[in-house]
Protein backbone atom coordinates (compact mmCIF):
# COMPACT_ATOMS: atom_id res chain seq x y z
CA UNK A 1 0.00 0.00 0.00
CA UNK A 2 1.39 3.18 -0.93
CA UNK A 3 1.69 6.29 0.79
CA UNK A 4 -1.68 7.78 -1.21
CA UNK A 5 -3.52 4.75 -0.17
CA UNK A 6 -2.23 4.86 3.27
CA UNK A 7 -3.58 8.17 3.88
CA UNK A 8 -6.66 8.49 1.86
CA UNK A 9 -8.90 6.93 4.42
CA UNK A 10 -7.93 9.14 7.04
CA UNK A 11 -7.52 12.38 4.52
CA UNK A 12 -10.55 14.19 4.97
CA UNK A 13 -11.59 13.78 9.30
CA UNK A 14 -9.15 16.12 10.44
CA UNK A 15 -9.68 18.86 12.77
CA UNK A 16 -10.42 22.14 12.20
CA UNK A 17 -6.83 23.06 13.36
CA UNK A 18 -5.31 20.70 10.88
CA UNK A 19 -7.37 22.33 7.67
CA UNK A 20 -7.16 26.15 8.72
CA UNK A 21 -3.07 25.17 8.46
CA UNK A 22 -3.80 22.83 5.31
CA UNK A 23 -5.56 26.16 3.72
CA UNK A 24 -2.80 28.37 4.62
CA UNK A 25 -0.55 26.38 3.11
CA UNK A 26 -1.83 26.47 0.39
CA UNK A 27 -1.96 30.00 -0.05
CA UNK A 28 1.70 30.08 1.01
CA UNK A 29 2.69 27.54 -1.78
CA UNK A 30 0.45 29.88 -4.24
CA UNK A 31 3.03 32.33 -3.67
CA UNK A 32 5.86 31.15 -5.22
CA UNK A 33 4.20 30.64 -8.71
CA UNK A 34 2.15 33.41 -8.13
CA UNK A 35 4.06 35.88 -10.01
CA UNK A 36 4.92 33.68 -12.83
CA UNK A 37 2.02 34.97 -15.95
CA UNK A 38 2.31 38.27 -14.26
CA UNK A 39 6.56 39.11 -15.00
CA UNK A 40 6.31 40.28 -18.98
CA UNK A 41 3.39 42.67 -17.37
CA UNK A 42 5.58 43.86 -14.22
CA UNK A 43 8.38 44.18 -16.58
CA UNK A 44 6.44 46.72 -18.73
CA UNK A 45 4.97 48.59 -15.38
CA UNK A 46 8.02 48.76 -14.07
CA UNK A 47 10.21 49.87 -16.94
CA UNK A 48 12.60 46.90 -15.57
CA UNK A 49 14.35 44.20 -17.80
CA UNK A 50 13.64 40.57 -17.70
CA UNK A 51 16.60 39.87 -15.46
CA UNK A 52 16.27 42.54 -12.83
CA UNK A 53 11.99 41.09 -12.85
CA UNK A 54 13.94 37.52 -12.19
CA UNK A 55 15.15 39.21 -9.04
CA UNK A 56 11.54 38.84 -7.69
CA UNK A 57 12.52 35.02 -7.43
CA UNK A 58 16.04 35.60 -6.52
CA UNK A 59 15.84 37.68 -3.12
CA UNK A 60 12.57 35.22 -2.45
CA UNK A 61 14.86 32.09 -2.28
CA UNK A 62 17.75 33.85 -0.99
CA UNK A 63 16.05 34.75 2.06
CA UNK A 64 14.58 31.61 2.14
CA UNK A 65 17.76 29.89 2.06
CA UNK A 66 19.06 31.74 4.89
CA UNK A 67 15.71 31.95 7.03
CA UNK A 68 16.40 27.79 6.78
CA UNK A 69 18.66 28.16 9.30
CA UNK A 70 16.80 30.36 11.60
CA UNK A 71 13.28 28.75 11.68
CA UNK A 72 13.99 25.70 13.46
CA UNK A 73 15.56 27.68 16.32
CA UNK A 74 12.42 29.87 16.55
CA UNK A 75 10.08 27.68 16.27
CA UNK A 76 11.83 25.58 19.48
CA UNK A 77 11.99 28.61 21.50
CA UNK A 78 8.39 29.94 20.77
CA UNK A 79 6.22 27.02 19.63
CA UNK A 80 4.73 26.11 16.26
CA UNK A 81 1.34 28.37 16.51
CA UNK A 82 3.32 31.29 17.37
CA UNK A 83 5.83 30.62 14.49
CA UNK A 84 3.26 30.75 11.71
CA UNK A 85 1.47 33.38 12.98
CA UNK A 86 4.94 35.62 12.46
CA UNK A 87 5.50 33.98 9.37
CA UNK A 88 1.93 34.93 8.04
CA UNK A 89 1.94 37.95 9.32
CA UNK A 90 5.20 39.00 7.52
CA UNK A 91 3.41 37.51 4.14
CA UNK A 92 0.68 39.83 4.75
CA UNK A 93 2.52 43.11 5.25
CA UNK A 94 5.58 42.95 2.22
CA UNK A 95 2.49 41.07 -0.46
CA UNK A 96 0.46 44.04 0.45
CA UNK A 97 3.70 46.57 0.31
CA UNK A 98 4.70 44.58 -2.75
CA UNK A 99 1.29 45.79 -4.73
CA UNK A 100 2.31 49.29 -3.84
CA UNK A 101 5.72 48.89 -5.62
CA UNK A 102 7.04 52.03 -7.19
CA UNK A 103 10.24 50.81 -8.98
CA UNK A 104 11.29 47.49 -9.41
CA UNK A 105 14.07 47.50 -6.46
CA UNK A 106 11.03 48.26 -4.16
CA UNK A 107 9.46 45.30 -5.47
CA UNK A 108 12.36 42.94 -5.23
CA UNK A 109 12.67 43.85 -1.53
CA UNK A 110 9.66 43.60 -0.33
CA UNK A 111 9.48 40.24 -2.35
CA UNK A 112 12.42 39.03 0.45
CA UNK A 113 10.51 40.27 2.93
CA UNK A 114 7.59 37.67 1.91
CA UNK A 115 10.65 34.99 1.64
CA UNK A 116 11.07 35.18 5.20
CA UNK A 117 7.73 35.14 6.34
CA UNK A 118 7.05 32.08 3.96
CA UNK A 119 10.04 29.84 5.01
CA UNK A 120 8.52 30.82 8.57
CA UNK A 121 5.29 29.60 7.67
CA UNK A 122 6.01 26.34 5.34
CA UNK A 123 8.98 25.14 7.62
CA UNK A 124 6.53 24.72 10.45
CA UNK A 125 3.53 23.93 8.73
CA UNK A 126 4.03 20.12 8.25
CA UNK A 127 5.12 19.57 12.00
CA UNK A 128 1.80 21.42 12.92
CA UNK A 129 -0.70 19.15 10.55
CA UNK A 130 1.43 16.41 11.87
CA UNK A 131 0.83 17.11 15.40
CA UNK A 132 -2.57 17.94 15.30
CA UNK A 133 -3.94 15.54 12.46
CA UNK A 134 -6.07 12.60 13.12
CA UNK A 135 -5.18 9.32 11.34
CA UNK A 136 -1.65 9.08 11.62
CA UNK A 137 1.42 11.14 10.21
CA UNK A 138 0.64 9.14 6.80
CA UNK A 139 -2.78 11.31 6.26
CA UNK A 140 -1.41 14.18 7.63
CA UNK A 141 1.76 13.97 5.15
CA UNK A 142 -0.43 13.38 2.25
CA UNK A 143 -2.64 16.16 3.03
CA UNK A 144 0.47 19.23 3.00
CA UNK A 145 1.92 17.27 -0.24
CA UNK A 146 -1.76 17.96 -1.51
CA UNK A 147 -1.76 21.39 0.17
CA UNK A 148 1.45 22.44 -1.84
CA UNK A 149 0.38 20.88 -5.15
CA UNK A 150 -2.67 22.51 -5.15
CA UNK A 151 -1.13 26.08 -4.29
CA UNK A 152 2.02 25.30 -6.95
CA UNK A 153 -0.99 24.94 -9.55
CA UNK A 154 -3.41 27.51 -8.33
CA UNK A 155 -0.66 30.22 -7.90
CA UNK A 156 -0.34 30.78 -11.81
CA UNK A 157 -3.74 31.09 -12.39
CA UNK A 158 -4.72 33.39 -9.45
CA UNK A 159 -1.74 35.56 -11.00
CA UNK A 160 -3.36 35.63 -13.96
CA UNK A 161 -7.13 36.36 -13.22
CA UNK A 162 -5.95 38.74 -11.06
CA UNK A 163 -3.08 39.75 -12.85
CA UNK A 164 -5.01 40.31 -15.97
CA UNK A 165 -6.50 43.15 -14.57
CA UNK A 166 -3.30 45.32 -13.16
CA UNK A 167 -0.11 43.24 -11.84
CA UNK A 168 -0.33 44.76 -8.55
CA UNK A 169 -3.59 42.77 -7.31
CA UNK A 170 -2.02 39.47 -7.07
CA UNK A 171 0.19 40.64 -4.17
CA UNK A 172 -3.09 42.24 -2.44
CA UNK A 173 -5.01 39.32 -3.72
CA UNK A 174 -2.49 37.28 -1.77
CA UNK A 175 -2.31 39.70 1.36
CA UNK A 176 -6.00 39.36 1.91
CA UNK A 177 -6.09 35.38 1.69
CA UNK A 178 -3.00 35.26 3.93
CA UNK A 179 -4.80 37.49 6.60
CA UNK A 180 -7.69 35.23 6.66
CA UNK A 181 -5.59 32.16 7.04
CA UNK A 182 -3.84 34.34 9.85
CA UNK A 183 -7.41 34.71 11.59
CA UNK A 184 -8.32 30.74 11.12
CA UNK A 185 -4.84 29.86 12.74
CA UNK A 186 -5.47 32.42 15.74
CA UNK A 187 -8.85 30.37 16.20
CA UNK A 188 -8.46 27.08 15.49
CA UNK A 189 -5.03 26.07 15.95
CA UNK A 190 -4.07 25.40 19.46
CA UNK A 191 -0.54 25.75 20.74
CA UNK A 192 1.49 22.66 19.88
CA UNK A 193 4.42 21.30 22.71
CA UNK A 194 7.70 22.80 22.44
CA UNK A 195 10.60 20.01 21.81
CA UNK A 196 12.09 18.86 24.24
CA UNK A 197 15.49 20.42 22.95
CA UNK A 198 15.72 23.48 21.40
CA UNK A 199 17.21 23.63 17.87
CA UNK A 200 20.59 26.18 17.60
CA UNK A 201 21.70 27.94 14.18
CA UNK A 202 24.51 24.97 13.71
CA UNK A 203 22.47 22.12 14.41
CA UNK A 204 21.59 22.04 10.46
CA UNK A 205 25.32 22.43 9.17
CA UNK A 206 26.14 20.47 11.40
CA UNK A 207 23.89 18.06 9.99
CA UNK A 208 25.30 18.29 6.58
CA UNK A 209 28.59 16.31 7.65
CA UNK A 210 26.62 12.77 7.00
CA UNK A 211 27.89 12.14 3.75
CA UNK A 212 24.41 10.91 2.39
CA UNK A 213 22.33 14.32 3.58
CA UNK A 214 25.10 16.19 1.58
CA UNK A 215 24.63 14.12 -1.31
CA UNK A 216 20.75 14.50 -1.74
CA UNK A 217 21.57 18.33 -0.80
CA UNK A 218 23.67 18.46 -3.27
CA UNK A 219 22.27 16.74 -5.89
CA UNK A 220 19.00 18.68 -5.24
CA UNK A 221 20.78 21.77 -6.08
CA UNK A 222 21.58 21.05 -9.33
CA UNK A 223 17.94 19.82 -9.46
CA UNK A 224 16.95 23.20 -8.47
CA UNK A 225 18.12 24.66 -10.68
CA UNK A 226 16.72 23.34 -13.37
CA UNK A 227 13.55 23.72 -12.14
CA UNK A 228 13.44 27.39 -11.61
CA UNK A 229 14.86 28.28 -14.99
CA UNK A 230 11.48 26.46 -15.75
CA UNK A 231 9.13 28.27 -13.69
CA UNK A 232 11.30 31.48 -13.74
CA UNK A 233 12.65 32.14 -17.19
CA UNK A 234 9.99 30.26 -19.42
CA UNK A 235 7.48 32.70 -18.94
CA UNK A 236 9.57 35.63 -21.18
CA UNK A 237 10.57 32.86 -23.51
CA UNK A 238 6.16 31.70 -24.20
CA UNK A 239 5.89 35.41 -24.29
CA UNK A 240 2.26 34.92 -23.54
CA UNK A 241 -1.11 36.96 -22.49
CA UNK A 242 -1.22 36.41 -18.34
CA UNK A 243 -4.15 34.21 -18.94
CA UNK A 244 -2.56 31.80 -21.29
CA UNK A 245 0.88 31.95 -19.72
CA UNK A 246 -1.69 30.86 -16.25
CA UNK A 247 -3.22 28.00 -17.99
CA UNK A 248 -0.09 26.52 -19.10
CA UNK A 249 1.71 27.09 -15.32
CA UNK A 250 -1.96 25.96 -13.82
CA UNK A 251 -1.60 22.37 -16.31
CA UNK A 252 2.05 22.66 -15.01
CA UNK A 253 0.93 22.90 -11.13
CA UNK A 254 -1.64 19.91 -12.21
CA UNK A 255 0.81 17.73 -13.38
CA UNK A 256 3.26 18.27 -10.13
CA UNK A 257 0.56 17.75 -8.07
CA UNK A 258 -0.51 14.59 -9.52
CA UNK A 259 2.71 12.72 -9.71
CA UNK A 260 4.40 13.93 -6.43
CA UNK A 261 1.09 12.66 -4.57
CA UNK A 262 0.33 9.33 -6.71
CA UNK A 263 2.78 8.34 -9.18
CA UNK A 264 6.19 8.84 -7.79
CA UNK A 265 4.88 6.47 -4.30
CA UNK A 266 3.82 3.83 -6.88
CA UNK A 267 7.26 4.25 -9.10
CA UNK A 268 9.35 3.98 -5.88
CA UNK A 269 7.73 0.87 -4.82
CA UNK A 270 8.29 -0.68 -8.15
CA UNK A 271 11.58 0.69 -8.92
CA UNK A 272 13.51 2.05 -5.90
CA UNK A 273 13.86 5.42 -5.43
CA UNK A 274 17.29 6.08 -6.91
CA UNK A 275 16.48 4.56 -9.60
CA UNK A 276 13.52 6.65 -10.14
CA UNK A 277 15.07 9.90 -9.17
CA UNK A 278 18.14 9.20 -11.76
CA UNK A 279 15.40 8.03 -14.77
CA UNK A 280 13.06 11.85 -14.17
CA UNK A 281 16.20 13.51 -14.04
CA UNK A 282 17.16 12.61 -17.18
CA UNK A 283 13.89 12.60 -18.49
CA UNK A 284 13.49 16.50 -17.44
CA UNK A 285 16.95 17.35 -19.00
CA UNK A 286 15.51 15.95 -22.59
CA UNK A 287 12.51 17.88 -21.57
CA UNK A 288 14.08 20.87 -20.88
CA UNK A 289 16.63 20.97 -24.15
CA UNK A 290 13.35 20.06 -25.94
CA UNK A 291 11.81 23.19 -24.46
CA UNK A 292 14.86 25.23 -25.40
CA UNK A 293 15.22 24.21 -29.28
CA UNK A 294 11.97 23.56 -30.27
CA UNK A 295 8.95 25.93 -31.64
CA UNK A 296 6.67 27.85 -29.82
CA UNK A 297 3.82 24.99 -29.30
CA UNK A 298 6.56 22.37 -28.35
CA UNK A 299 7.65 24.53 -25.53
CA UNK A 300 4.03 25.01 -24.46
CA UNK A 301 4.15 21.46 -23.88
CA UNK A 302 7.29 20.79 -23.02
CA UNK A 303 6.93 23.57 -20.12
CA UNK A 304 3.66 21.57 -18.79
CA UNK A 305 5.19 18.23 -19.12
CA UNK A 306 7.86 19.25 -16.82
CA UNK A 307 5.79 19.41 -13.88
CA UNK A 308 5.31 15.76 -14.20
CA UNK A 309 8.95 15.20 -13.90
CA UNK A 310 9.31 17.45 -10.87
CA UNK A 311 6.57 16.40 -9.00
CA UNK A 312 8.53 12.67 -8.61
CA UNK A 313 11.78 14.54 -8.36
CA UNK A 314 10.02 16.80 -5.45
CA UNK A 315 8.71 14.08 -3.47
CA UNK A 316 11.90 11.55 -3.80
CA UNK A 317 14.40 14.19 -2.83
CA UNK A 318 12.27 15.04 0.16
CA UNK A 319 12.20 11.32 1.19
CA UNK A 320 16.08 11.05 0.60
CA UNK A 321 17.13 13.96 2.50
CA UNK A 322 14.49 13.30 5.64
CA UNK A 323 16.00 9.22 5.77
CA UNK A 324 19.17 9.12 4.73
CA UNK A 325 20.42 10.82 7.63
CA UNK A 326 20.17 9.98 11.49
CA UNK A 327 19.46 13.10 12.23
CA UNK A 328 16.47 14.92 13.56
CA UNK A 329 14.07 15.31 10.80
CA UNK A 330 13.27 19.26 11.46
CA UNK A 331 17.48 19.61 11.48
CA UNK A 332 17.86 17.77 8.28
CA UNK A 333 15.16 18.70 6.32
CA UNK A 334 17.09 22.55 7.70
CA UNK A 335 20.31 21.84 6.51
CA UNK A 336 19.11 19.86 2.86
CA UNK A 337 17.17 22.98 2.01
CA UNK A 338 19.80 25.52 3.28
CA UNK A 339 21.92 24.01 0.38
CA UNK A 340 18.76 23.32 -2.23
CA UNK A 341 17.34 26.71 -2.09
CA UNK A 342 20.27 28.68 -3.19
CA UNK A 343 20.05 27.11 -7.05
CA UNK A 344 16.36 28.86 -7.10
CA UNK A 345 17.49 32.06 -5.99
CA UNK A 346 20.90 31.60 -8.91
CA UNK A 347 18.61 30.20 -12.00
CA UNK A 348 16.15 32.96 -12.07
CA UNK A 349 19.26 35.72 -12.32
CA UNK A 350 21.47 33.68 -14.20
CA UNK A 351 18.81 32.46 -16.92
CA UNK A 352 18.19 36.16 -18.56
CA UNK A 353 22.03 37.09 -17.82
CA UNK A 354 22.89 34.02 -19.64
CA UNK A 355 20.52 34.80 -22.35
CA UNK A 356 22.01 38.70 -22.88
CA UNK A 357 25.55 37.30 -23.27
CA UNK A 358 24.71 34.63 -25.13
CA UNK A 359 20.96 33.86 -26.83
CA UNK A 360 18.05 31.98 -25.97
CA UNK A 361 18.31 28.70 -26.17
CA UNK A 362 21.57 28.13 -24.02
CA UNK A 363 19.96 29.03 -20.80
CA UNK A 364 18.28 26.25 -21.76
CA UNK A 365 21.49 24.09 -22.25
CA UNK A 366 22.42 24.94 -18.72
CA UNK A 367 19.26 23.71 -17.33
CA UNK A 368 20.20 20.39 -19.07
CA UNK A 369 23.44 20.00 -17.69
CA UNK A 370 22.46 20.55 -14.27
CA UNK A 371 19.80 18.20 -14.03
CA UNK A 372 21.87 15.93 -15.39
CA UNK A 373 24.33 16.47 -12.75
CA UNK A 374 21.99 16.26 -10.15
CA UNK A 375 21.46 12.30 -11.73
CA UNK A 376 25.44 11.86 -11.80
CA UNK A 377 25.75 13.01 -8.30
CA UNK A 378 22.69 10.15 -7.79
CA UNK A 379 24.56 8.02 -9.47
CA UNK A 380 27.86 8.45 -7.98
CA UNK A 381 26.61 8.74 -4.44
CA UNK A 382 24.17 6.01 -4.81
CA UNK A 383 25.91 3.70 -1.82
CA UNK A 384 25.83 7.03 0.56
CA UNK A 385 21.94 7.55 -0.47
CA UNK A 386 20.76 4.50 0.50
CA UNK A 387 23.36 3.70 3.41
CA UNK A 388 20.84 2.74 6.53
CA UNK A 389 17.77 4.43 4.64
CA UNK A 390 15.10 1.75 4.99
CA UNK A 391 15.71 1.57 9.01
CA UNK A 392 16.00 5.30 9.83
CA UNK A 393 12.36 5.61 7.78
CA UNK A 394 11.08 3.16 9.71
CA UNK A 395 12.11 4.78 12.93
CA UNK A 396 10.87 8.71 11.14
CA UNK A 397 7.91 7.10 10.38
CA UNK A 398 6.90 7.10 14.21
CA UNK A 399 8.39 10.72 15.09
CA UNK A 400 5.39 13.23 15.70
CA UNK A 401 7.98 16.33 15.38
CA UNK A 402 8.75 16.56 11.82
CA UNK A 403 9.21 19.82 10.37
CA UNK A 404 9.99 20.36 6.41
CA UNK A 405 10.24 22.67 3.70
CA UNK A 406 8.82 19.69 1.94
CA UNK A 407 9.10 19.64 -1.94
Amino acid sequence: MDSFDAGAGGLLKQPKSVWATAGASVVAFMGIGLVDPILPSIAQGLNATASQVSLLFTSYFLITAVAMLVTGFVSSRIGGKKTLLLGLAFVVVFAGLAGTSGSVGELVGFRAGWGLGNALFVSTALAVIVGAAAGGSAAAILLYESALGLGMACGPLLGALLGDASWRYPFFGTAFLMAVGFLCITVFLKEQPKPARKTSLLDPLKALGHGGLASAAVSAFFYNYTFFTVLAFTPFVLNMSPYRSGAVFFAWGVLLAVFSVIVAPRLQRRFGSLKVLGGSLVLLAADVLALGYGSHTTAVVCTILSGAFIGVNNTVYTELALGVSDAPRPVASAGYNFVRWFAAAAAPYFAPKIEEWTDLHIPFVVATVTAVAGAVVVVVRRKALTNEAEELQSQHATEDGVAVFAN
